[in-house]
């Protein structure tokens, strides 16, 4: 099961709604990664998200016990990526990117959910969610819950420069 998936755009906020449109949700602000992103929710049972970036957007991993980061660019990374359930544990995830010679490691996002970057062939990035991440993503991804934080600036959420 995929839970998001993440493009770039010239114009985020369209395409974001348009997206929302056909997957029948809305689509709302999403500045956890880079400013001038939007996301299309789905507003389905599994919080279904395509999150869209403004075009040239870079993900890049970050030093030591951070988030990867969203920073303006051109060259050869981008904003794609997308998170996956797993029925491994953790250790397994880690042993499966240790064993492929690919960066991986455990981060909570905006304090909410767990997630295991994997970084594919060491620059594209997926998320990967074991059973445990899974139950917290879909306690938090609700469209009335980011609706809510975003009424209430939750500052957890938000990018600092």
């Amino acid at each position: 099961m995929i839970f998001h998936v993440s493009i770039d755009a010239r114009d985020p906020q369209h395409v974001a709604t348009v997206l929302a449109e056909l997957l029948g949700g809305r689509a709302t602000p999403f500045p956890p990664v880079a400013e001038g992103s939007w996301v299309a929710h789905a507003d389905d049972d599994r919080n279904t998200l395509v999150e869209v970036y403004p075009r040239g957007t870079q993900l890049v991993e970050a030093p030591g016990d951070a988030d990867f980061l969203g920073v303006p660019g051109e060259g050869g990374l981008c904003a794609s990526h997308f998170a996956m359930a797993t029925r491994l544990s953790q250790a397994d995830v880690f042993a499966i990117a240790a064993r492929e010679g690919w960066p991986a490691k455990y981060r909570k996002r905006g304090g909410a959910f767990g997630v295991i970057e994997l970084w594919i062939e060491g620059d594209r990035v997926v998320e990967v969610l074991t059973d445990v991440m899974q139950a917290e993503y879909l306690a938090t991804m609700r469209l009335s819950a980011w609706e809510d934080m975003l009424a209430h600036g939750d500052e957890r959420h938000r990018v600092t420069a």
